[in-house]
């Protein structure tokens, strides 16, 4: 049976709450920057829930032994956000994994053709086996940027099955985008909206992320 693309939608009263405040075009932008990066938090911390390989461990307590489980540190892990707007992500995701290795990834979307061009890329050339892979993406629209992303990162040897992407809001066009192209990911968002507009924007959304996020 060919695999399907896995969307979770954690029902989590945080999440939903954070949300709120980020959708709401009268929230501010240092309140909007503080609720992305709890969205960032609290979906890497539902994102990684039964992700992490463990070890089991005896150690011993002030008063006996016990057993304890690790997480396996020799397994790699790295954080890709999509700049600019998965940086507002980055903070909240990156306090629940300090040691994660971070790759920048900078894509600009022209506004006319709704395409995507690449100008800054740190991902190395190949990655470690066995890496697993946190993507920040806040908002999964048309799919140009995500595709892009995934396409270099498929490239430089990544296994899709250990990947996770971190979305705030996504729309169809971009999820069966992805279906078609990598349907063994999985997605953690706060939410699906149900469209686009004629300018490629989630509706109802919550505007340009890297916009409100930076004030520019």
């Amino acid at each position: 049976m060919p695999s399907q693309l896995r969307v979770y939608v954690p029902d989590h009263p945080l999440i939903k709450h954070w949300l709120a405040i980020a959708r709401d075009v009268n929230t501010p932008g240092v309140l909007f920057k503080t609720a992305m990066s709890e969205l960032g938090r609290w979906l890497t911390y539902e994102a990684t829930r039964y992700w992490f390989p463990t070890l089991d461990t005896t150690l011993q307590t002030p008063l006996a032994t016990c057993q304890g489980t690790l997480i396996n540190p020799e397994v790699p892990i790295a954080i890709i956000p999509i700049l600019r707007a998965g940086l507002s992500l980055l903070d909240g995701a990156q306090t629940l994994l300090p040691l994660a290795s971070i790759y920048h990834l900078g894509l600009a979307r022209n506004e006319e053709t709704l395409d995507n061009h690449c100008y800054l890329n740190k991902l190395p050339e190949k990655f470690a086996a066995n890496t697993q892979i946190i993507i920040l993406e806040p908002m999964l629209a048309t799919g140009g940027s995500i595709m892009k992303a995934m396409d270099e990162i498929a490239r430089r040897g990544a296994d899709i099955s250990l990947i996770r992407i971190i979305s705030v809001v996504a729309a169809p066009p971009a999820l069966q985008q992805l279906n078609t192209h990598y349907a063994s990911l999985n997605i953690y968002t706060a939410i699906i909206d149900e469209g686009l507009n004629e300018k490629g924007y989630i509706v109802p959304g919550l505007g340009d992320a890297g916009d409100r996020a930076f004030g520019t």
